[in-house]
């Protein structure tokens, strides 16, 4: 895949705002520029150097669009490694419209989603998983996202791929090496090295292949199902998670008929928090489809906040345990809380009585005790929820996948790494166990974009926003 020509594209938000940036980058978009750009200076954008900005106006004819401040960045050193010019201008949507039009008509083309960070891939300025953490960077709305989209764009991820790559690459040149002298029956690759390299690889993939259970929720945000009967406090629940009146609360039982969901950032990390119908025997056959949407959404859940009222579970105790044990038999994977609410309605009798019952079934270290209209309790119940989160490869800064293609490579080259270990175990024919390194290899190049195809090419970048 080979571009040559010159693209143009609004690198801000589109819309009104205070300034908007045009971004070019190509062969001719300095030239293009030029034909436009009048400096305040009289200056010849052609002749000026790398990395400088330049006050004027954009011109078409006689006619002044806008004044403007111009930056120039010359390859190889800029974001595509082509030459690049970014005009930042007045945010009107009209003088966007206007000059991009211009520079349209100078010979420029609009660019394609993505098509600035596949340039810089294509010229080598970054790999393709660094590429794809370009997207991540631009959509991560909460710390943990960011961190981990920062990590991969420096190149963790990528430098701890290439460096398994090149390793293995090697031994491979010495088995191919030996197919070269197969007839005269020896051996170049040192079997018992190669056996510990292996042995690492396989460590350093399996740990990497773990990570994406991290990465992805952390990345997607980490879905969390509030259920219950009705009118227990679950809509109330949810405005006081995120300290504002977002669901419905009344005191009609069935007032939430469809799951409501929004975000809260608790310590860096997304929440997504699902308000769902309540659990409950009905004719109504609206609220019916609701409940049944109930148990779809826990299915989806990571997490199941199973909320009571108190002053009920201190009277039907023992059958809301039976309840509780259903739920824990038919989502036996899944962490779940039991959420006792109104306990600011409960006597310090009625308090010790729940907590007994709660003992004798051994569900008190799964219990939690709050009063959601008061929002008492609420910070305890944030900081349960963050504790099921493994933020430790976060805090040691260790590599964490996020991306299901990357995901998808790395379970395929331990496949194939697993098979030349058992190979070499089995004392396999070096030929052999050429194919299945050669096919490790394939995958490792994969992530990285060392192997690669147009149509994966056009399948990244066509998630990307135009301007990136």
């Amino acid at each position: 895949m080979i571009l040559q020509d010159t693209i143009v594209a609004l690198a801000t938000p589109s819309g009104a705002g205070a300034v908007a940036i045009i971004r070019l980058s190509g062969n001719e978009a300095i030239p293009i520029a030029n034909d436009v750009f009048r400096s305040v200076r009289s200056k010849d954008l052609n002749r000026l150097k790398t990395h400088t900005i330049h006050l004027g106006h954009i011109v078409d004819g006689d006619k002044v669009l806008d004044q403007v401040l111009v930056s120039l960045f010359k390859n190889p050193n800029s974001y595509t490694g082509e030459d690049v010019v970014e005009i930042s201008c007045h945010g009107s949507t009209f003088i966007q419209q206007q000059i991009i039009q211009l520079l349209l008509r100078k010979g420029a083309r609009m660019a394609t989603a993505g098509e600035f960070t596949l340039r810089s891939f294509l010229n080598g300025k970054m790999d393709l998983s660094q590429a794809e953490a370009v997207a991540d960077l631009i959509n991560s709305d909460n710390e943990a996202s960011h961190q981990i989209a920062m990590q991969q764009m420096r190149g963790g991820f990528s430098n701890e791929i290439a460096k398994l790559r090149e390793e293995l690459l090697n031994f491979a040149s010495l088995i191919e090496l030996e197919l070269d002298f197969s007839e005269e029956d020896v051996e170049f690759a040192d079997r018992t090295q190669f056996k510990e390299l292996l042995n690492r690889i396989e460590f350093v993939l399996k740990r990497l292949i773990d990570s994406f259970a991290v990465g992805n929720v952390i990345k997607n945000g980490i879905p969390v199902a509030i259920v219950g009967e009705p009118n227990v406090g679950k809509s109330t629940l949810l405005n006081a998670l995120l300290n504002e009146e977002r669901a419905i609360v009344s005191d009609i039982a069935g007032t939430t008929r469809d799951t409501i969901e929004d975000e809260l950032v608790i310590n860096g990390v997304g929440f997504r928090f699902i308000d769902t119908a309540g659990i409950r025997e009905t004719k109504d056959v609206v609220e019916s489809i609701g409940i049944q949407k109930t148990f779809e959404k826990m299915e989806q859940a990571q997490v199941v906040l199973y909320l009571f009222e108190g002053t009920k579970f201190q009277e039907l105790g023992y059958e809301y345990l039976s309840e509780i044990e259903k739920i824990k038999n038919r989502f036996p994977l899944k962490p779940l809380v039991i959420v006792i609410n109104k306990m600011d309605l409960l006597s310090e009798t009625a308090l010790e009585e729940i907590k007994q019952r709660l003992s004798s079934a051994d569900l008190q270290l799964s219990t939690l005790f709050i009063a959601a209209k008061n929002k008492a309790g609420v910070e305890e119940l944030k900081e349960r929820l963050y504790s099921f989160v493994n933020t430790g490869a976060l805090r040691n800064n260790e590599t964490i996948v996020t991306n299901t293609r990357h995901y998808d490579s790395l379970l395929k080259a331990l496949e194939e790494i697993q098979k030349v270990n058992y190979g070499l175990q089995s004392n396999l024919p070096a030929d052999l166990m050429a194919i299945d390194i050669r096919q490790a290899l394939y995958y490792f190049g994969e992530i990285t974009g060392q192997v690669t195809n147009d149509e994966l090419l056009g399948n990244i970048f066509a998630n990307f926003c135009i301007g990136k």
